[in-house]
């Protein structure tokens, strides 16, 4: 996938990108400044994790530590 920056240095992230990332508006993004590529990761906010402490059920019954990071914000590659 291909993006254009703008003059403004604005960026379009290309919708099939966005809903597979599950990135919406007001989604939050920290680009890794040291990388050797344009890296970013989606940032969760505090207003996730007091929705997860109150939720009484365990969505996550069953899965590893890893599995439960990945459902909550999305697969990491680990070098």
């Amino acid at each position: 996938m291909k993006a254009t920056m703008t003059s403004k240095g604005q960026i379009t992230i290309p919708v099939k990108l966005c809903k597979k990332l599950g990135l919406q508006t007001g989604s939050v993004l920290e680009f890794d400044e040291n990388a050797q590529k344009l890296t970013a990761k989606r940032v969760l906010g505090p207003e996730v994790f007091r929705e997860f402490a109150q939720d009484t059920s365990d969505p996550f019954a069953g899965l590893t530590v890893l599995e439960t990071l990945d459902e909550l914000r999305g697969p990491v590659e680990i070098p």
